[in-house]
């Protein structure tokens, strides 16, 4: 099982996007990069018996499972679940803006409850002995992150919590929807980078409006002790992924696009012969060749062709066909 250094690359835990397959084809594409499942709610995995939302492949590692939750017991139980499974990592959401998340009296909502943290994060930990971690945003609505943020990063360490994600933007949870809550409030890294200042025993990384290897960069030459990348890690995995190893960790292994393609042949078919749908693999796959010559012919059969009930591996090979190869693209 792979092992963290120091400084941490992670993709965010994004709902409807990094589900099992996308973490697979994330791992093809980078063996060092942190991947986290999207978020399990405690009460589904614990009350609901959904035990099937922590299946993961071992090929994943290093990978966390995020949960969204508030009763610590609950959490507790669901930690210990997560333990059993193999995952490296626990991570509690505190900064989901949504309104079912809100209802639920888990995610940003919690920010105004460090104490209640606390307590969920402290039984996590005493619960298992995987690593319990922190997601959060610098604060919700109304509050003053410069006052609301430090205090919270102290209660998460008086509970026994050794690394955070923190997301430089507040979160509004009224007015907002979640995708404006990603976008609107103005990002702080200033901020994140002073919590880092303050606390140099916490391993702290930065969230937010990340969209490049070189911001990555600029981010831990601030002093972040990682970077998690979220959504452009997700629409144009090549740009962010593939370069990740060499760029970040002077691993000498670049994969091209067209090669990660190769390597998810296997499995996309194991993911057919069990019963599976194409679209459900490749569905994560249609940004891979973005600004390569061809790159919308490939989302548009790949789209197109893997919703059929029947597709198979012809539909990924079909989609290939769209686009130029890398000497003729250099060539025009």
């Amino acid at each position: 099982m792979p092992t963290l250094d120091d400084k941490t690359l992670s993709v965010a835990p994004m709902m409807d996007w990094t589900d099992r397959h996308c973490r697979y084809l994330h791992r093809v594409l980078s063996r060092r990069v942190r991947l986290y499942t999207e978020m399990v709610t405690a009460p589904a995995l614990v009350r609901g018996q959904a035990r099937h939302l922590l299946r993961f492949d071992p090929a994943e590692h290093p990978v966390a499972v995020q949960f969204g939750g508030s009763d610590p017991a609950e959490l507790a139980l669901a930690a210990r679940m997560a333990a059993d499974e193999g995952y490296d990592e626990v991570n509690l959401n505190v900064g989901c803006p949504s309104d079912r998340v809100q209802s639920g009296a888990f995610g940003a909502v919690l920010m105004r409850q460090p104490e209640l943290v606390g307590d969920c994060v402290a039984a996590m930990i005493a619960a298992q002995p995987v690593e319990v971690t922190v997601k959060c945003r610098i604060g919700v609505d109304d509050q003053d992150p410069a006052e609301v943020l430090p205090r919270f990063i102290e209660t998460m360490r008086a509970a026994g919590v050794r690394r955070m994600a923190i997301h430089a933007r507040k979160a509004w949870l009224e007015g907002l929807s979640p995708k404006q809550n990603r976008e609107v409030p103005p990002l702080d890294y200033d901020l994140v980078y002073a919590m880092k200042r303050g606390f140099p025993d916490m391993h702290l990384s930065l969230n937010g409006g990340v969209q490049s290897l070189a911001e990555v960069k600029h981010h831990l030459a601030c002093g972040m002790d990682g970077v998690m990348i979220g959504r452009a890690a997700y629409q144009t995995p090549a740009a962010i992924l593939l370069g990740l190893d060499a760029e970040i960790f002077g691993d000498r292994r670049r994969l091209s696009p067209d090669a990660a393609v190769a390597a998810m042949r296997p499995y996309i078919a194991r993911h057919l012969a069990e019963g599976g749908r194409l679209h459900a693999v490749t569905r994560h796959m249609l940004g891979l060749f973005a600004s390569r010559p061809g790159a919308r012919g490939w989302r548009r059969v790949l789209s197109e062709g893997a919703r059929r009930a029947d597709a198979g591996l012809e539909v990924v090979d079909a989609a290939l066909e769209a686009i130029e190869p890398v000497e003729a693209a250099r060539a025009g």
